[in-house]
């Protein structure tokens, strides 16, 4: 059984907390590692280690901090298929669809590569009498993230390549369910050039976090998860004077024009909806045709498409179209919500539920599943399932349409598919969702835009990677100066005496 601990001060140390979490094998449910559960004690000591190494790292210049992101971004390319493998062994995702994982990150990595622009202040010359005021950026000192199961490798780079890049010390807390790749990816950034310590790894679960959360060196923490543990981060970390960003649940819409193509609206719905087996923050969860003749269409293309979804572990070939989802607890979850929605009343057209794969019995696999005539009352319509379950809501006109997004409590994404320049103009325009799609099903911004949703999907005032990932991990110091006249005025020739 191999043991898994944490990456302080530039190398591995095992948990000397003498708790452990399993690390299951999501395609055949068995426990495939024990990763250690910091103490608050391990936690203080990777902030004292952080601390040390920070002020040294800031007063490197940022273009020579912008080199080691460079040589990071190198290294990621080389070591692509290995973090992949890795990724997928312990979330369960296919090989290609990890590789994305990877690639993403990689991508905001490749934007911290500009970090001199990045961290250029602003200049105001004779602003007064003989006075000139400017701006720097610092960096705020040890920070930290805490990032979420469903992307092991993006997530935590969104969060540490601008924090690094501009000076800060950065303390991760990953998901306990995956903890492989965030190690690997410390000890890349260390092969880059980074100095020990401006990196550090703590498994562990809440304890950790409250440690985080209430640790008075830490200023400032990112957060991706679930809105309520988003609520709770939030509050506590913002009461305790750090700032704070967090990024919680989806429920994003996907509203079918009747004038828009059909056939590409549907292969958007299948790729969108059960990627990743639906655990994704950004997964189209809710399709809303308008008209009944639309909705008819829609469903009588998906339900063909859903039933030809080929479902298996990683090693089954790139051809996989998902994999299991990551703990039985989130096998269970899904099942019951779907068991649920039939209660209410919600047709369920393509039944995944009995789905088992020969050899792989005991994974925590689900069949895809559709649901058609969902109304907004029901719970599956409320709550963001996180599985691959994809429910259609039917809209009588665009109003109607317009209004499940808006209305819902989460405003994560959202799209549109259409034809019509005058609607998509209208809809990106009246929407209260943070990332947009016009005809495209995931609005993911690329790493020079940010990311962020609104509502209850997003708390802070600012979003993720892009510009806003240096406004946040820097804070800005305004100087205003004025100096006396000096020798400018002529030079003096005698002896210098007291006057």
């Amino acid at each position: 059984m191999q043991d898994i601990g944490h990456f302080i001060g530039g190398k591995r140390v095992a948990g000397t907390s003498g708790r452990f979490a399993d690390v299951f094998n999501p395609a055949t449910g068995e426990v495939q590692a024990r990763v250690a559960l910091a103490s608050g004690e391990e936690l203080r000591a990777a902030v004292e280690n952080a601390r040390d190494a920070q002020p040294a790292w800031a007063a490197t210049n940022p273009q020579r901090r912008a080199r080691v992101m460079m040589k990071f971004v190198e290294l990621l390319n080389r070591d692509m298929d290995k973090l992949a493998e890795a990724l997928s062994k312990e979330h369960g995702k296919t090989f290609p669809d990890a590789k994305g994982d990877v690639q993403r990150g990689l991508e905001v990595a490749e934007f911290c590569i500009g970090a001199p622009q990045m961290m250029k202040g602003e200049f105001s010359e004779g602003a007064g009498p003989g006075i000139d005021i400017y701006s720097i950026r610092q960096p705020l000192g040890v920070v930290a993230g805490i990032t979420p199961f469903n992307f092991p490798a993006m997530i935590p780079m969104w969060k540490f390549c601008p924090a690094i890049a501009a000076g800060n010390a950065f303390i991760l807390k990953p998901s306990e369910r995956d903890p492989t790749v965030p190690l690997m990816l410390a000890e890349l950034m260390l092969e880059a050039g980074a100095p020990a310590g401006i990196l550090n790894v703590v498994n562990g679960d809440k304890g950790a976090v409250d440690a985080i959360l209430d640790d008075p060196d830490i200023q400032a923490i990112g957060f991706v998860g679930s809105t309520a543990i988003a609520k709770y981060i939030y509050g506590r970390g913002c009461s305790n004077g750090k700032r704070v960003q967090c990024f919680g649940g989806a429920k994003n819409h996907m509203i079918i024009m009747p004038d828009a193509d059909m056939d590409k609206a549907v292969d958007a719905l299948i790729g969108a909806g059960y990627g990743a087996a639906g655990e994704r923050c950004m997964a189209v969860s809710v399709a809303v045709p308008v008209g009944e003749e639309t909705a008819d269409r829609l469903v009588e293309k998906l339900i063909p498409k859903v039933e030809a979804l080929k479902i298996g572990p990683y090693t089954a070939g790139d051809d996989v179209d998902f994999g299991p989802l990551v703990t039985r607890e989130a096998q269970k979850r899904v099942l019951s919500l779907v068991d649920r929605g039939i209660e209410e009343g919600a047709k369920l057209v393509v039944d995944g539920r009995g789905f088992k794969m020969q050899g792989y019995e005991d994974g925590f696999f689900v069949g895809a599943c559709l649901f058609d005539h969902v109304t907004k009352e029901m719970d599956i319509y409320k709550t963001e399932i996180f599985g691959p379950v994809l429910s259609v809501a039917r809209a009588k006109d665009y109003e109607t349409a317009l209004d499940l997004p808006m209305s819902h409590e989460y405003g994560n994404g959202v799209a549109i598919f259409t034809r019509d320049g005058d609607a998509a103009r209208d809809f990106a325009s009246r929407i209260n969702i943070g990332m947009v799609g016009v005809n495209v099903p995931i609005p993911v911004p690329l790493s020079y835009y940010t990311f962020g949703g609104w509502k209850a999907s997003g708390f802070g005032d600012l979003n993720q990677h892009g510009a806003d990932g240096f406004r946040f991990y820097t804070r800005t110091k305004t100087v205003t100066s004025r100096w006396p006249s000096g020798i400018k005025d002529g030079a003096e020739f005698s002896i210098p005496t007291m006057k």
